[in-house]
């Protein structure tokens, strides 16, 4: 049996040696587990052997399909950066890549004011939820409902 190391590099991401493929590329930032099962059958890695026990060649091989999953056969949509709005590309981020593009789009919709874009401004949530009770500042100061006066019920004045 092969030595088992018990943190493997992958994508920017350190992962536990002792857990399967599968789940141990979970970890790593950008990748899902749908994701995680199509690299490990385009890489021709078991999904449920430990990540430890792999080969470097095997390593390097899933490293790679993550990195550039469109090139190794992987479908479009299960990348997490169609139709990119800067060059129109398909493509998919990990890692740091992610944060990245995430802040620059973030940033993209507060400068030309779209409705996510003020919602973001403010602190407000951006996906239609209701905010009655919900994202309050003040949780405990100001109640919800029908206030009463200050004589309470069934106790002696």
């Amino acid at each position: 049996m092969a030595e088992l190391n018990l943190l493997v590099r992958i994508a920017d991401a350190d992962l536990d040696g002792k857990k399967q493929t599968l789940y141990a590329l979970r970890k790593v930032k950008g990748v899902n587990t749908m994701l995680a099962h199509a690299v490990c059958n385009r890489a021709a890695v078991d999904p449920k052997q430990q990540i430890g026990a792999l080969s470097e060649d095997k390593i390097k091989k899933l490293t790679e399909c993550i990195k550039d999953p469109i090139k190794n056969g992987i479908p479009v949509w299960l990348v997490n950066r169609r139709r990119d709005p800067e060059t129109g590309e398909d493509g998919h981020n990990v890692s740091t890549d992610l944060i990245i593009a995430n802040d620059n789009d973030i940033k993209t919709m507060k400068k030309i004011k779209s409705y996510k874009g003020v919602r973001h401004m403010h602190g407000q949530p951006t996906r239609g939820q209701k905010t009655r009770s919900n994202f309050r500042r003040n949780k405990g100061k100001i109640k919800l409902g029908v206030t009463t006066s200050g004589k309470k019920k069934g106790g002696k004045t």
